[in-house]
């Protein structure tokens, strides 16, 4: 390990995690732990709920590009967006960051958008690991994993409630996010496209910036929701797509059935299924296909739940509802044609 990097490292980074300061956080960076007090933080029987992710291949395209603080920001949201859906709130997050060789301005450029990504979702950034492993790495290589804690009150976990005649709603993403990047890298290279050329999709932007567009952190919006009594249930939209993801927040006998129509899906997913000629159904397993989060809500209350999301600055879409069935939970989507989403 290069210490003078790693303390150069180290001493850059300082402000950025106490940026990210909250209640509850205890200490700085440069112990052996990380202490945090959940009396502080407003709890009075929490329940820790905690998750780990990584970026995936999308680091290539960043590394390639020299673009790196918006994969920092995509770390923080595949994790803050896995403990919300359980009614969480996230309360700090750790980064590990490991590399052949320290490029100091490269690190901290990740670890600039890792501090971005906590403030958005209000949680700490309270300390991490660096690691320069020479041999594991290729020269201008990185690897990143991220590691999230929330909680949440005994009694106010998600799912609750979720029964037959729930309406879904759906948030809009801001692009691929993190997940099929193999596939998305596959088809450029069949295309013989450049990630410095223009994105056929996304006009006066390079196919780089476009790809690379953060993940959107949605903690605020439904944590707020769930306060309000909106929330009955929420499936963080990743690998696996809607059919992947969505039945795993619902209870046995009801199926989720969506309208392939009901949302608009970014040009991006188009420009993907026609130029890696991905069938729609291949689309739905692969990609988020513009649906970021999906909801559940009660019927009779989804109009103001709509409401609210939008007054935060969401894009909701109604997608459907969910019918009684027998079995376990599942997933139907109408109006899934053949040429979709290029037609969508």
């Amino acid at each position: 390990m290069d210490i003078e990097a790693g303390d150069a490292l180290v001493e850059a980074i300082k402000p950025l995690a106490k940026s990210t300061d909250r209640p509850g956080t205890m200490g700085g960076l440069g112990g052996f732990g990380a202490l945090f007090d959940l009396k502080a933080a407003g709890f009075r029987d929490p329940v820790l709920v905690s998750s780990t992710d990584g970026v995936g291949t999308k680091l290539r395209v960043a590394i390639e590009a020299g673009i790196h603080g918006g994969v920092g920001i995509d770390l923080v949201a595949m994790c803050v967006n896995d403990l919300v859906v359980a009614g969480a709130e996230p309360l700090f997050f750790l980064d590990y960051f490991a590399t052949g060789r320290l490029e100091v301005a490269a690190a901290r450029e990740v670890i600039a958008g890792i501090a971005e990504g906590c403030r958005i979702a209000g949680c700490a950034l309270v300390g991490g690991e660096t690691a320069e492993m020479p041999g594991m790495y290729a020269a201008g290589d990185y690897d990143l994993a991220g590691f999230a804690v929330g909680a949440a009150e005994r009694g106010s976990l998600l799912p609750a409630g979720v029964a037959a005649g729930d309406v879904l709603l759906g948030l809009a993403t801001s692009g691929v996010h993190a997940n099929g990047f193999s596939l998305v890298r596959r088809v450029l290279e069949a295309r013989g496209l450049a990630l410095t050329g223009p994105a056929p999709f996304a006009p006066g932007r390079s196919l780089a910036e476009a790809l690379l567009e953060p993940t959107r952190i949605y903690v605020g919006p439904l944590l707020a929701l769930h306060r309000a009594g909106l929330l009955r249930a929420a499936a963080h939209i990743t690998g696996g797509g809607l059919p992947g993801n969505l039945p795993r927040v619902l209870p046995r006998g009801v199926t989720a059935v969506l309208d392939a129509a009901a949302w608009r899906v970014p040009p991006v997913f188009a420009f993907l299924a026609e130029a890696g000629r991905v069938a729609p159904e291949e689309m739905l397993r692969v990609f988020n296909c513009g649906i970021g989060m999906v909801l559940v809500v009660p019927a009779a209350r989804a109009a103001e739940a709509a409401a609210m999301l939008e007054a935060a600055g969401e894009t909701v879409f109604r997608l459907g509802t969910l019918e009684a069935s027998d079995g376990p939970a599942g997933i139907r989507v109408e109006n899934l044609s053949p040429a979709w989403p290029c037609a969508a």
